[in-house]
């Protein structure tokens, strides 16, 4: 079992950014890949980025390759996602997902089994 709390959301200006964390407690939290995937008001949840659980291996969605960053601290544990060069487009609530699945990445919301409350990041324009 697994339990995630994100935090660090808030509103920002375009251009602007915020680092997301994840806290996440359980005892084999070390071997879980994590993602992090966000909705927009009246839209699907979308993925938005993955890590594997070393660390090792990173996916990102298209929309934000170049400007977030996720990461890991397996000791903490806690998982991160840093955000640069916001845009009002990545304007929704995120969510930080957690599953023991073996194949990477895991971009498919469906193949979460554990999720957070979620965390809303507001970009200005």
């Amino acid at each position: 079992q697994v339990q995630l709390v994100e935090s660090g959301g808030g509103l920002v200006q375009a251009g602007g950014s915020l680092k997301l964390s994840c806290a996440a407690s359980g005892r084999s939290f070390g071997t879980y890949t994590v993602g992090w995937f966000r909705q927009a008001p009246g839209k699907e949840r979308d993925f938005v980025a993955a890590i594997s659980w070393s660390g090792r291996s990173t996916d990102y969605a298209d929309s934000v390759k170049g400007r977030f960053t996720i990461s890991r601290d397996n000791a903490k544990p806690m998982v991160y996602l840093q955000m640069n060069s916001l845009k009002p487009e990545d304007t929704a609530v995120y969510y930080c997902a957690a599953d023991n699945l073996k194949h990477f990445p895991i971009v498919l919301k469906d193949e979460y089994d554990y999720w957070g409350q979620g965390t809303q990041v507001t970009v200005s324009g």
